[in-house]
């Protein structure tokens, strides 16, 4: 539900939009003559760019073929592993990312709390300072790149396309930029699904832990 198109679509399809306006799809200007540019390149790209472009075009239209390979391959696995299904019940978690959870997780139990997987990801910010004061910076970026990312991403969409994120979110956003909110809601989203594997719980939207009352 709700996960972000990968990177190399949204490339592909700029790419594509760019070259198709380089070889002439343009709206064109009135009174304005190319006649005068022939064989120039001005007001033109150039033709060794144009293929060049091309390439890497093709370049990731391939990647994106292998990406929709694994994603069929994966989907399978998805419906047979309760685990994983399970996650993608949580707003903002698809099937890669839901995978990538339970693959890098393992066994829930490992981590304490939920508080500590979050860490153990990279989605906590570093903190400094003395005296009893304490700072805090950007996030550690430690655990696992590829799983970080994906949940990011995933909070991104959330935010960007929900119509109703949540009074918690909407209040995180009067204060903080989309950045450091997306990070913050990456942060619970990962909480969420270690307490869901380590309780063997399903996904409550509108759960409410008892123990912050």
């Amino acid at each position: 539900m709700g996960e972000v198109s990968h990177p190399a679509d949204q490339s592909s399809a700029r790419l594509m939009n760019g070259i198709r306006r380089s070889d002439g799809q343009r709206p064109s200007h009135a009174g304005q003559s190319d006649a005068g540019c022939a064989g120039k390149g001005c007001g033109s790209t150039p033709p060794m760019l144009i293929d060049t472009l091309r390439e890497q075009c093709n370049g990731l239209k391939k990647l994106d073929e292998q990406i929709a390979r694994i994603e069929q391959r994966l989907h399978p696995w998805m419906q047979t592993d309760q685990a994983a299904k399970s996650l993608t019940e949580i707003q903002g978690v698809g099937m890669l990312t839901a995978t990538a959870a339970v693959a890098t997780m393992g066994n829930a139990r490992a981590c304490k709390s939920g508080r500590a997987f979050a860490a153990w990801v990279g989605l906590v910010p570093k903190q400094t300072g003395s005296g009893g004061k304490v700072r805090l910076l950007g996030i550690s970026k430690r655990g696992d790149t590829d799983l970080r990312t994906l949940l990011i991403h995933g909070a991104r969409s959330v935010l960007t396309r929900a119509k109703a994120p949540g009074r918690w979110v909407e209040q995180l956003l009067k204060r903080w930029p989309l950045n450091v909110v997306s990070v913050a809601l990456a942060n619970k989203r990962a909480r969420i699904a270690w307490a869901m594997l380590n309780h063997d719980q399903p996904y409550q939207k509108d759960y409410v832990n008892v123990k912050s009352l």
